[in-house]
């Protein structure tokens, strides 16, 4: 768990293995407020009382995890020693992408609008339900990392090419349609091409360790397939039959 407030002269993190949040707020009450609202929901809090221990934490050339040592930043705007708008402003421009909610006793449209134009990802105004505070917090760090999802490669073999994320097969330059079983089954060949597999590593795989039915179901869908992808279903290159064991890919 996070340690609560952090000093210039002591900027030193612990962290959990769970979402890291950096308060930065100069009013005791309100502070103390969110920490014990935050952690209640399971968060990891660390607080800073002024902008210049904040950008401390938020420019340690040493971050605790990853590219940064937090997942989001509520920042207040009224700060002492640096606001918070300069602190926005000055971490986008140097590549910290982390999510800022700004919390506010100024609501007025011109005052969110620079809020959010300097960098900010939510704007928040004061006085606040705790509630919603917290939504806009998981919905930021959802956000967070639906972005951060790693690319799934694209595969392809010859004139065959499978788009993973999208859900979509091309051959010789042609979409074709699949069900969901073809789908599954052509992404698990193109996975691991010239690899054989019988029929009920294929059902296990495919059509899940509880299905209940015919293994003559992968020659169906086989055939599908050939139907599908290959110039001449009768003489594939693509699904080849390995008389004995089963199929591969290529």
């Amino acid at each position: 768990m996070f340690t609560r407030e952090l000093t210039n002269s002591s900027p030193k993190v612990e962290i959990g293995h769970m979402s890291r949040i950096l308060v930065v707020e100069d009013e005791n009450l309100i502070r103390e407020m969110l920490v014990m609202a935050l952690e209640a929901e399971g968060f990891a809090i660390a607080t800073a009382a002024d902008g210049r221990t904040a950008l401390t934490l938020l420019q340690s050339s040493e971050p605790t995890f990853g590219d940064f040592p937090f997942d989001l930043v509520i920042l207040d705007l009224m700060l002492p020693q640096i606001n918070g708008l300069d602190i926005c402003r000055l971490l986008r421009h140097q590549g910290n992408q982390v999510p800022i909610l700004i919390l506010s006793a100024k609501g007025s449209e011109t005052d969110r609008v620079l809020g959010l134009e300097v960098g900010a990802d939510d704007y928040l105004t004061k006085p606040f339900s705790m509630r919603e505070l917290v939504a806009r917090c998981r919905a930021l760090l959802r956000r967070q990392r639906i972005g951060v999802l790693p690319q799934v490669p694209i595969l392809q073999f010859k004139d065959v090419t499978l788009y993973p994320q999208e859900c979509r097969v091309t051959v010789r330059a042609q979409e074709v349609n699949l069900s969901p079983k073809e789908f599954r089954l052509l992404e698990l060949f193109m996975t691991y091409p010239r690899r054989v597999w019988s029929r009920e590593q294929l059902l296990d795989q495919v059509w899940g360790a509880d299905f209940v039915g015919d293994s003559k179901t992968v020659d169906v869908h086989i055939r599908w397939l050939r139907e599908k992808l290959e110039k001449d279903p009768s003489h594939p290159e693509y699904l080849v039959t390995v008389r004995g064991f089963g199929y591969r890919f290529g």
